[in-house]
């Protein structure tokens, strides 16, 4: 294959990245709002959705495993595509997090939510961009924002931070709402990992760009170690 052929097939792949990236972030904007609105079909509609986003996974997977057994990528190509096998699984996760905050609204069955829900769509609108502006860093080999990006992790673990505080007080006020409790703050997790994979794929994207395999650290990183 000519390397323009090639160059082209690499950008086929990307753009069918960010159709992946696409679904996901639909997902999770899909599934707070199916649990905002307690919204039992649409949930189910996620995890029917869900499937499409394991599929695309798949036929992105297998078009990388051909173009690695039959073009013999060397050096930045195969950083690129090695590193894409890894995004595409970040994606699909991203995915499975939102199938989690559907099964958990469906789980909860006839019973109201404990709080209005406002941190946790700030979480799922900041997590969508983060993740859209980290794709298109990824597409672009863009290594100044794939390491601005992660910073803003901060934001998601503070509201998940704010999120756990207000549902321990209503806990502390009424032991009888725990189970409620938990089924929040088990989609404020979700969500908070979202984040935590947006910043992998900041660092695969610098990956590509430099050969430079390095962890990005966040300032929660030394919070959650001092509390151990």
């Amino acid at each position: 294959m000519l390397r323009k052929t090639f160059e082209t097939e690499l950008q086929q792949l990307k753009d069918e990245v960010l159709v992946l990236g696409s679904m996901a972030e639909q997902a999770i904007l899909n599934s707070v709002e199916a649990l905002k609105k307690r919204d039992l079909k649409a949930s189910e509609k996620i995890l029917e959705d869900d499937r499409a986003i394991n599929k695309k996974r798949f036929d992105i997977e297998n078009q990388l495993m051909i173009l690695i057994a039959t073009q013999q990528p060397m050096a930045h190509d195969l950083r690129l595509l090695a590193s894409t096998m890894e995004i595409i699984s970040e994606l699909e996760r991203m995915g499975d997090y939102a199938k989690g905050i559907a099964n958990i609204n469906i789980r909860m069955g006839d019973q109201p939510l404990l709080k209005p829900l406002i941190d946790i769509p700030r979480m799922a609108q900041k997590d969508v961009d983060m993740l859209h502006r980290a794709l298109t860093a990824f597409v672009n080999e863009d290594v100044e924002a794939a390491r601005v990006i992660p910073a803003e992790d901060d934001e998601v673990d503070a509201l998940y931070n704010q999120v756990y505080r207000e549902l321990m007080m209503f806990v502390i006020q009424d032991p009888k709402s725990i189970e409620r409790a938990n089924w929040l703050l088990w989609v404020a997790h979700n969500l908070e990992r979202v984040a935590d994979r947006v910043t992998n794929i900041c660092e695969r994207t610098i990956f590509i760009a430099t050969g430079e395999m390095a962890e990005i650290k966040s300032t929660d990183d030394d919070f959650w170690k001092n509390q151990s």
